[in-house]
This record gives structure tokens, C-alpha cells and sequence, in this order.
């Protein structure tokens, strides 16, 4: 659970300050790194390549709605300038990592993923403006739009990662054809 924190927060780095400092493709590298070694020790790495493509997807529409409302501004890496940058959508792809491991807990406490998406996702924002990697219209109005977007996001990624979770073991049965498992009696 650690070691999957760590990583995302190595990745969160990387594609942060390489899309500060003109270098985007270095964080979306990272990530991509990252999440191959995810999947490869996935118990069933297709459920959770189709979180990780559903959250990209999810911060693609989401970031490239603040970015053409010009409450973001981001410095490279973006195909047009009314888009999210490829780094941030990596970023989110890269987040999807750590919801069936790191952030597991929080997966049956929707209304705490809501809170922790409204505080956490303005301070990631935030902490990314302070490192270079994107730049606000007007501070107040840009962080109290990604802290709606977060307080939404967050409670659906983790009730879709209910639904995408490729870490979870899949549970043989001895059962014979007929009969349950929990008291060998027919069906």
C-alpha cells in the first residue's frame, strides 16, 4: 500500500514539473512506467485497465472543461489550448492506480470521498501552480471549480473502481456442479 502512494506521488512529480518545465512527455513516460507495473501485478489486469482508461477519460472531460472556461492555464502539452494537457490526463490514468490498493478504504465512503475530493483536489491544484505546472484566471473562482469537480469525481471513480477492480483475487470454489459451496447442498 505504500509503495503504491509512493509511486503515484513519484508520477504526480513528474508529470507536474515536466509540464512545467516544458518537458511533458517526461511525466506521461513516468506514468506510463507506473502503470505497466500496476497492471502486470494486477490478480486481473482488464478490470483495471478499464478503471484506469475510464479515469483518464473522466479527467480529460473534466480538466478540459476548466481549461475552456480559461479557469486553467497550463504551460505544455496540450494539443489545443481550450484542452487538457496529455500529462494531466496521464496524471489521472496514473491516479486510478491507487484505488483498489492505497485508497481502498475510502472506496465504501462515498460521502468522505466526497469531502477528501472538495480539500485534497484544490490543494493538488495548488501545489502544482506553486511547482509551474498550471496557472489560474483568478485563484478563488479556478480552486472552488476543481474543488466541485472533486467533490464529484472522487466518490465516482471509487464506486467505478467497485466495479473495475482487477486487484481483487477471483475465488474458486470446490463446489460441486449442483450443490452450494457453503453447505454442499443441492441448488
Amino acid at each position: 500500500m505504500l509503495l503504491n502512494f509512493i509511486a503515484f506521488q513519484i508520477g504526480w512529480f513528474a508529470c507536474v514539473l515536466g509540464g512545467a518545465y516544458g518537458w511533458p512527455m517526461l511525466g506521461v513516460a513516468v506514468a506510463a512506467i507506473m502503470i505497466a507495473r500496476h497492471l502486470h501485478q494486477a490478480a486481473q489486469p482488464h478490470p483495471e485497465a478499464v478503471l484506469i482508461v475510464l479515469s483518464g477519460l473522466l479527467g480529460f472531460v473534466a480538466d478540459s472543461l476548466l481549461t475552456s472556461l480559461g479557469l486553467l492555464r497550463f504551460p505544455s502539452g496540450q494539443f489545443h489550448p481550450q484542452l487538457a494537457p496529455y500529462w494531466m490526463v496521464a496524471m489521472w490514468m496514473l491516479f486510478a492506480t491507487t484505488f483498489n490498493i492505497s485508497l481502498r478504504w475510502l472506496k465504501g465512503r462515498l460521502g468522505l470521498a466526497a469531502l477528501l475530493g472538495m480539500i485534497a483536489g484544490p490543494l493538488a491544484y495548488y501545489g502544482g501552480a506553486q511547482l509551474g505546472g498550471v496557472a489560474f484566471a483568478n485563484p478563488l473562482a479556478s480552486l472552488l471549480a476543481v474543488a466541485g469537480v472533486w467533490t464529484l469525481a472522487l466518490p465516482l471513480l471509487l464506486a467505478t473502481a467497485n466495479r473495475w477492480d482487477g486487484r481483487a483475487e477471483t475465488v474458486l470454489t470446490s463446489a460441486e456442479p449442483g450443490t452450494s459451496d457453503t453447505a454442499d447442498k443441492p441448488v
